[in-house]
């Protein structure tokens, strides 16, 4: 994780989002496919801020299965 990791432009404002330490695994979008996409430049964002019990259930799973921590939760 990078101390001087920047936000991906493309991240909605809210909570969660994904720094530029993202390596486009896919994790994201597999564990929270309602939140998460990789836009245009290739990198995961957050389209969507949670607004279930279940799709916060689902961000707080993709933060942590993140291998370069490029999940934040604290926006």
């Amino acid at each position: 994780m990078s101390e001087e990791a920047r936000k991906n432009p493309l991240n909605v404002q809210g909570r969660y989002y994904v720094t530029d330490d993202c390596l486009a695994c896919a994790v994201c979008e597999h564990e929270a496919p309602n939140n998460f996409r990789i836009g245009e430049d290739g990198m995961s964002h957050v389209f969507k801020q949670p607004e279930t019990p279940e799709e916060e259930r689902q961000c707080l799973e993709a933060l942590r299965c993140c291998c370069v921590e490029a999940i934040r939760g604290d926006g």
